[in-house]
């Protein structure tokens, strides 16, 4: 017996430890231009277009904390859908200004993405995903997705203006 989710739902929001609040904020409305919605000393509350949030960050249990080590279960990145391939590039020239290392970026047939990790060590994917009629598909009707290279070049000239 099967009993799946139902189709419309949807992952609501993150929520992130931060070992500072400042450096956290400065990367995720910043960088990436997250509005901040609500702010306490120890929590804040950003979003994409005033929705009450996408993003929590606190330091609750994590002020001053260090980034889980490497080969630890956890989070493993937080991904972030762009509308179309102008605002993803938008996305990455922003991070790219601001001098944040891109750690790897793909296509994956069904989506475009670019991974980069915040002040904290967590892990963020930036992407964009193709319409569905694009996606690669198996004779059987499976998604058939890749892991190809992504021209970062091509992707940035398409930002766009700074005004």
């Amino acid at each position: 017996m099967s009993n799946t989710i139902h189709p419309q739902t949807s992952i609501g929001h993150v929520h992130l430890k931060v070992a500072n609040l400042d450096r956290a904020i400065g990367f995720y409305s910043g960088v990436l231009g997250f509005e901040v919605q609500q702010r306490s000393a120890q929590a804040a509350f950003l979003s994409a277009g005033g929705y009450h949030h996408h993003l929590g960050l606190n330091t609750w249990d994590s002020l001053g904390g260090s980034p889980a080590p490497r080969g630890n279960t956890g989070l493993y990145h937080t991904a972030f859908l762009y509308p179309d391939r102008a605002q993803l590039a938008d996305a990455v020239r922003r991070v790219t200004e601001a001098g944040i290392a891109i750690e790897g970026s793909a296509d994956h047939g069904v989506s475009e993405a670019i991974y980069t990790s915040d002040p904290d060590g967590n892990g963020v994917e930036l992407y964009r995903d193709r319409p569905e009629s694009e996606w690669p598909r198996e004779a059987d009707g499976s998604l058939a997705m890749i892991n190809a290279r992504l021209d970062l070049e091509q992707l940035l000239s398409e930002a766009p203006e700074v005004q």
